[in-house]
């Protein structure tokens, strides 16, 4: 028939799908970060920035997250090079594991007074900083007691304990410098440990370190050094300590 207009039908038109973000550029940018990382490690070290090696559990306690190069202790030297060696020529120990060594050193502080004199806290918390070198702990009553006015929470001490190299650094000022400046000094007591290897021994006067300004301290106060070792026996434990320095007197 002329003159049909009819149109033909159209096939409909395919939704065109929506573009999703390729899941490779994330890890790309991952990959890239890395490399801009690891080139930034590369240029400081080519700068002259000092080396830093992490630390390696060596067993003898001196690990203590990571240390820069050439920061060894004295003490610590001394015990690698000669006590070791002469420890186990000593005691026959099969295996250098078997070497008894230091694990911690331990500060406290009893303070009593701290419930009338709030000061007390304040001075004494200054003088452990200085004579150890880190930042003391509270130490809190664990329960009330009427006859002593003391109720539970409050603070009645300090203690720092020490490991690693600050421990090293520490026990070579205590027994190179600061025992040798009590009055009458004549050694330590031999008879302090307590059958597992630890030993403890009380200062009387904190100005014994030279650390500790006479002129600005606001009173006299002692505190208890509680030195704990891997030793099995008391003899090992003093033969140890009477290797790195421990001056204990001779017994009468």
């Amino acid at each position: 028939m002329q003159g049909d207009d009819r149109l033909e039908p159209q096939a409909p038109a395919e939704a065109t799908p929506e573009a999703k973000p390729a899941p490779q550029k994330r890890a790309t940018a991952r990959r890239s970060e890395g490399t801009k990382s690891r080139s930034g490690t590369k240029a400081a070290a080519a700068e002259g920035a000092a080396p830093v090696e992490d630390a390696v559990d060596t067993g003898d306690g001196a690990t203590n997250g990571t240390t820069r190069v050439g920061t060894v202790p004295r003490l610590l030297e001394l015990f690698r090079s000669e006590v070791v060696p002469t420890m186990i020529k000593e005691f026959e120990y099969g295996n250098v594991m078997q070497v008894p060594r230091l694990t911690k050193i331990v500060l406290n502080v009893g303070l009593g007074e701290a419930l009338t004199n709030p000061k007390a806290m304040e001075t004494t918390a200054s003088d452990l900083t200085a004579i150890s070198g880190q930042k003391p702990i509270v130490t809190r009553a664990r329960k009330s007691i009427a006859n002593f006015k003391l109720r539970e929470g409050n603070p009645i001490g300090m203690c720092v304990t020490l490991r690693g190299h600050m421990m090293y650094h520490f026990m070579d000022r205590l027994v190179n410098t600061a025992l040798p400046r009590i009055r009458d000094f004549r050694g330590v007591s031999s008879s302090s440990f307590d059958g597992r290897g630890n030993y403890s021994m009380g200062i009387r006067e904190q100005i014994i370190f030279p650390e500790i300004d006479y002129g600005g301290i606001e009173r006299i106060r002692g505190f208890q050094v509680t030195v704990t070792t891997t030793s099995r026996t008391d003899a090992e434990a003093s033969r140890l300590l009477a290797l790195l320095g421990m001056p204990f007197a001779r017994p009468e």
